[in-house]
Formats: C-alpha cells, structure tokens, sequence
C-alpha cells in the first residue's frame, strides 16, 4: 500500500528536519549535543543517532532549504518555544519544493 504524504513526513521527513536543525545548531552556533538537544526538546541519544546518521537518512542538498534550517537554528536557540513552528515552516518549504514528493518517488523505484 502507498503511504500517505503524511506518514511520509512523520517517518522521514521530521526526521530529516530535525537532524539538519541539530547539526546546524552544533557546527553552525557551537552548542554540544545535550544544549541542542535540549533546544530541540529531544533528548541527547536522539542527537547522536541524528549525527551518526542512525536516524534522519534524508539528505537535504536544496542551498534555499539549508539556509532557512539555519535561520531555524538560530531563532529556535534564542527562543525553545518555537521549535515546532519553525520545524512546520521548514516542512512546509520543503512541501512547496516538492522535495518529499521526489524523494518518496526515487524511494519506491
């Protein structure tokens, strides 16, 4: 059975958000993986398995998308209460440019 874009998001694509955002906010802001993952409301495995690529296998290469998780990193660093909205803005961009349309279609090939 196909999955829905949807369930294509909550298991790949939230994901792959949230690993992008946390290896921003550790390569680009210098925080360590506990303050990321604090950041994020995760917790500290959850950001070691994002960076040794154990979750969040999705590569995101888009130069608009990278710049905007970056701007992402950085307001949700000064400001923890919008990680979720900023996690929507991030999947909504990468809805309009159809990026989890593409990779769902090379997935199933």
């Amino acid at each position: 059975m196909k999955r829905t874009p949807c369930e294509y998001i909550i298991w790949k694509g939230l994901p792959a958000i949230r690993k992008e955002i946390a290896e921003s906010m550790i390569k680009n802001f210098g925080l360590s993986q506990r303050e990321a993952a604090d950041k994020l409301g995760i917790t500290p495995s959850a950001v070691c398995q994002y960076l040794s690529n154990k979750r969040g296998h999705i590569v995101i290469n888009d130069e608009l998308i990278l710049k905007e998780i970056n701007n992402a990193a950085k307001t949700i660093i000064e400001n923890k209460d919008v990680v979720i909205s900023e996690t929507c803005r991030i999947c909504k961009i990468l809805q309009s440019r159809e990026i989890f349309f593409k990779l769902e279609i090379c997935n199933e090939e």
